[in-house]
Order: structure tokens, then C-alpha cells, then sequence
């Protein structure tokens, strides 16, 4: 049996590990694409614009066996203090709500750090 000690980095190659890790610091709320080109949380039914929301990270997942199944997953923050999480498919299966959300979302970060997880 293998255990990690305290200083070791968690596992986030995979979308379940990293969504895991996003609870844990706080990213609880799920978002959705909702029409006018906002987000909603599905928590508190908030309506959010592109200027209302911060991406302070972002992740891509790569299918293993199929090229289909590829997806990104965005840690959002929001003018109003929630924080939570936004998943698409990237490449030939992205929604385009989504990525025509993201797209007008100016305040957009991108940990470079691998050991950095957020």
C-alpha cells in the first residue's frame, strides 16, 4: 500500500483527479452555458457575463483512446465570490456557446507551473 506524504503533488492528469482538487480548494459550484452569452451557476441560478467572471486556471484532458474525448475544464471565479467549474470538449466536438463565452472572458490565467495546481 502506497501512501503520499503531505508535500507530495496530486495526481491531475485526469479529469475526476483535477476536479477533486478544485473542490477541495473551494471551486464547488458547477456552471453551465445559458443563452445571451453568459454562464449560470447551478447553485444559486446566478446569471454571469463574460466581465463578471475570472478564469484563474484551466486544463486539458486528452482522450486515451479516442480523440473524441477530448475536454478542458475552466476554474471560474465570479464577481459575486463563487467559484466553480465550466467543462467542454475541445477540438471538432467543442460546444460553440461555450467556447464563444470564453473567448469574450478578458480576465483569463493559465498556470504554466506543473507543480503549481492552482
Amino acid at each position: 500500500m502506497s501512501h503520499q506524504s503531505p508535500d507530495q503533488k496530486e495526481d491531475l492528469t485526469t479529469l475526476t483527479a483535477c476536479l477533486k482538487m478544485l473542490d477541495g480548494k473551494g471551486y464547488t459550484v458547477q456552471f453551465q452555458v445559458a443563452e445571451g452569452n453568459k454562464i449560470k451557476s447551478l447553485a444559486t441560478e446566478n446569471m454571469y457575463a463574460p466581465e463578471d467572471v475570472r478564469i484563474s486556471n484551466f486544463y486539458r484532458f486528452e482522450g486515451e483512446s479516442n480523440p473524441d474525448d477530448n475536454s478542458i475544464l475552466y476554474a471560474i471565479e465570479t464577481n459575486s465570490s463563487e467559484h466553480g467549474t465550466l467543462i467542454d470538449a475541445y477540438g471538432s466536438n467543442n460546444d460553440v456557446a461555450i467556447t464563444d463565452f470564453i473567448k469574450s472572458v478578458e480576465d483569463i490565467h493559465k498556470k504554466v507551473d506543473k507543480k503549481e495546481s492552482l
